[in-house]
């Protein structure tokens, strides 16, 4: 009899033993949008997205307030799309500077693929020229109209930004192939008391030189965009001919300079509009993509 009862009592603890773990679970809450203590409706932040405005009515706290924490941060970094844009640019900063004395010249056309708003490869080509004679020498100097090529790549700081303004720095890798003439060499011959007139016509040369560059680029009007550079190259090899070095190589300047400057016109044409950020104006109401007109959202009835 003693034994059964010790039996019951060690059975009915061990059924404790294993209820205790299940009682103590924690039952799953319920999150509903009315607080029980003030019977209050729990209303979202003032400009909050309709799909959010549904989580809040339907209770979900939880994922409307980790979704409004998502939009904040995309207005903190937008995301541009991989391709953002393509400007094409005219270099017309050797123009400007002929008109102060400068004695050669480069005119180039750019293609600048902008990806992200931050990575944009660039592809240049152009034409380069000059005449020269300098001061206190025997000679004239005339480079013939010659193309060069450019290749690099630009990084823009300004990333977060309207693509419309930009702070880049970039590496250009240059070559360019091209002829020139030296002309009115006079040597005079004092023993003899006659002077020589001689002439290197059609001497034939190329170049390979890399840049370094820092830039600005600033919107003007609609599409247009004017932009600013300053270079710092120098070279990698060239072409030694008998008669010595060119003094001038198309595309990269006088060939003892390391310095140079650049001023280009843009024209740029947006790709992927519809996924840039959105900018909302908190004043009128109205959201806009960067770079295009106030879009004002429907009226739903």
């Amino acid at each position: 009899m003693r034994k059964a009862r010790l039996h019951r009592i060690v059975m009915c603890l061990m059924a404790l033993q294993v209820a205790m773990p299940l009682l103590a679970q924690e039952q799953p809450r319920k999150v509903t949008p009315v607080k029980p203590s003030t019977n209050k409706v729990l209303t979202p932040p003032k400009g909050t997205d309709e799909k959010i405005i549904q989580q809040y009515l339907t209770g979900d706290t939880v994922q409307a307030r980790a979704q409004e924490r998502k939009d904040s941060l995309a207005k903190i970094y937008p995301h541009y799309p991989k391709l953002t844009e393509l400007s094409l640019g005219l270099n017309f900063g050797d123009a400007l500077m002929m008109a102060f004395g400068q004695k050669y010249a480069s005119y180039d056309f750019s293609a600048t693929l902008n990806m992200w708003n931050r990575f944009q490869p660039v592809l240049i080509v152009g034409l380069g020229r000059a005449k020269e004679t300098p001061e206190d020498m025997n000679f004239t100097y005339t480079g013939k109209l010659s193309p060069y090529f450019k290749l690099g790549a630009n990084y823009n700081f300004l990333y977060k930004n309207d693509p419309q303004y930009q702070l880049y720095a970039g590496v250009r890798l240059g070559y360019s192939t091209f002829k020139y003439d030296i002309t009115d060499i006079t040597v005079s011959n004092p023993y003899w008391g006659e002077i020589g007139i001689y002439e290197l016509n059609g001497v034939s040369s190329n170049a390979l030189w890399g840049e370094f560059l820092a830039g600005l680029k600033v919107g003007i009007f609609s599409n247009f965009a004017l932009g600013w550079e300053v270079k710092f190259h120098g070279l990698f090899k060239e072409k030694k001919n008998d008669s010595g070095k060119p003094w001038y190589i198309p595309g990269y300047g006088a060939r003892t300079g390391k310095w140079a400057f650049g001023i280009s016109l843009y024209y740029t044409i947006p790709l992927n509009r519809s996924r840039w950020p959105v900018k909302e104006d908190k004043q009128k109401g109205k959201r806009e993509v960067n770079g295009s007109r106030p879009i004002t959202p429907p009226v739903k009835d």
